[in-house]
């Protein structure tokens, strides 16, 4: 349960980091996003989802 913690402490900074730093930029990629079709948001983001499991796992596993 730490590491899950930690885990989604790492996700808020790194979001507020990169929402205080290119406001801009965030803000266009968000009007893209909400443009984009539903299915096409899902596949991303089971993508991503699968990519940070593959990391995590690989980390804990290999190194």
């Amino acid at each position: 349960m730490r590491d899950f913690a930690a885990a989604i402490g790492l996700v808020f900074a790194i979001e507020g980091m990169l929402m205080a730093g290119f406001t801009d930029q965030m803000r266009k990629s968000m009007a893209a996003a909400a443009r984009e079709n539903p299915n096409t948001l899902r596949g991303v983001g089971l993508g991503a989802a699968l990519v940070g499991v593959a990391i995590v796992w690989a980390s804990r596993s290999l190194l």
